[in-house]
């Protein structure tokens, strides 16, 4: 893996954030989805006259919801990019990810983590760096 462009450290740390919390987000985008499409929702502003343009059909309404949701469609690609990047990984890279980001709780230090990848800290350490700068890139994050 190369790293073509460097991340702004904040972007950076965002990244790791979103790594830490993954799964949360997972289940975050499930509850989302119920909630959009199980919930009554009066969408329309129209009030006095005129034709509505939204939709008749029930579907075709939640499917309207779903896609233009922002926050769903945010968490989402989010989501996708960590799993893309992660999928394509090598076994080692994505140990260190299931290591570092998603055991809780967390009682390893780069040290603990890089033993049991049976490298060195800074070695760990530069594979981190090389997992978020590509989720970064995928995202099209600076």
């Amino acid at each position: 893996m190369t790293v073509a462009t460097k991340l702004k450290k904040a972007t950076f740390k965002h990244i790791e954030s979103e790594l830490y919390s993954y799964h949360d987000t997972l289940k975050e985008i499930n509850r989302l989805r119920k909630d959009i499409m199980f919930t009554k929702e009066n969408d329309d502003e129209n009030i006095g006259g005129g034709k509505n343009n939204l939709p008749s059909s029930p579907t075709e309404r939640i499917a309207t919801r779903l896609a233009s949701h922002k926050r769903l469609n945010n968490l989402e690609e989010v989501t996708n990019a960590i799993q893309k990047v992660y999928t394509g990984l090598p076994e080692d890279y994505q140990k260190l990810v299931r290591l570092k980001y998603w055991t809780r709780p967390q009682t390893l230090t780069w040290e603990g983590i890089a033993d049991k990848l049976f490298i060195t800290s800074r070695q760990a350490m530069r594979w981190r760096d090389e997992v978020v700068w590509s989720i970064g890139e995928v995202l099209g994050w600076r």
